[in-house]
């Protein structure tokens, strides 16, 4: 049974790419954490947070050791999830 609250997660090509070269820590705390989002993506644990500058229509939310998972709205109820890394990640774009 679907929780009618829950959001609709997709999975970009680059976040798996991404996800791939974490160490099993990291994804494992991904893992964790990505069952809370769905459920809540403002949830205080993640320490969701609006970006800034070229990301400012994005947000991020946090795993241990500095890294983070970027993410936007496409819809109500739709998150993509476009990239997970360090948090100098954001210098990407």
């Amino acid at each position: 049974m679907r929780d009618e609250h829950a959001m609709e997660v997709h999975i970009s090509s680059r976040f798996k790419r991404a996800y791939k070269k974490l160490s099993l820590s990291i994804q494992d705390d991904f893992n964790e954490k990505i069952i809370l989002f769905i459920k809540d993506p403002f949830h205080p644990l993640l320490r969701t947070h609006k970006l800034k500058g070229k990301l400012q229509t994005c947000f991020a939310f946090r795993l241990k050791d500095g890294y983070r998972v970027l993410f936007d709205f496409s819809s109500p109820g739709v998150v993509d999830i476009f990239d997970i890394g360090h948090h100098d990640l954001y210098q990407k774009y």
